[in-house]
């Protein structure tokens, strides 16, 4: 009786254990596999490269959310610097800020977008760690 009741608590441990080890492995390709749809928000720079006063916030903020899709807008006349959101089911960062140098007189504008490098590092999950091991075996099983 002894014997059975370790058996069973083994097993049923065991069988516990390779299920939640499949269900982190379901959620980690989950989280890491981006979905665009009608809820998804991108926040976007533009950079103007000239300086703004108060009233030219004003009209970017404006012109900004005339266009498809965005629905947020920051302007800081300090910095020069325009951050919107938008819906990219609806549109493109890149055509937004296209037209917005075609279509207001803030030519020098650019959109920033940040180097691949600083993002490549900037993972919290050091590669010496048994998280980042697990990550990586589960990475190339799925």
């Amino acid at each position: 009786m002894k014997k059975r009741n370790w058996k069973r608590i083994v097993l049923t441990s065991t069988l516990v254990f390779v299920g939640l080890v499949i269900i982190l492995g379901v959620h980690i390709w989950w989280v890491t596999h981006p979905r665009v749809d009608a809820g998804t928000r991108v926040m976007a720079r533009i950079d103007l490269h000239q300086p703004i006063t108060s009233d030219d916030a004003t009209k970017i903020t404006a012109w900004l959310y005339q266009q498809k899709g965005v629905d947020h807008v920051l302007v800081n006349p300090a910095s020069a610097i325009a951050l919107f959101t938008f819906a990219p089911a609806k549109t493109d960062g890149n055509r937004i800020v296209q037209d917005f140098k075609t279509g207001t007189p803030y030519t020098r504008a650019e959109r920033f977008l940040p180097k691949i490098d600083p993002n490549a590092s900037g993972c919290p999950v050091a590669t010496t760690s048994l998280t980042y091991k697990v990550y990586a075996l589960m990475k190339r099983v799925i």
